[in-house]
């Protein structure tokens, strides 16, 4: 870099802006990554809940479908 006496910036200002520069845009990137990779997981974490929900009303269904039947059945006179 050369050094220019009319330009009241030096050298070393110029370097430590581009390294300011270079560690905000590390900062930024790495926020990015972040977020995605979070959004991600939360977006899998709620796909798990949803199916776990969907499963245990299922299975509730089942039981109560069960229980009603096995109620019919014993509340009936058994014609031989």
């Amino acid at each position: 870099m050369l050094l220019n006496p009319l330009c009241p910036v030096s050298t070393a200002k110029v370097l430590a802006l581009k390294a300011t520069v270079l560690l905000l845009l590390t900062l930024l990137i790495k926020a990015k990554v972040r977020i995605t990779a979070f959004s991600a997981l939360g977006i899998v974490l709620l796909v798990l809940q949803t199916l776990l929900f969907l499963a245990a009303a299922g299975a509730l269904g089942l039981v109560v479908g069960a229980a009603g039947l096995y109620a019919l059945q014993e509340r009936r006179p058994a014609t031989a």
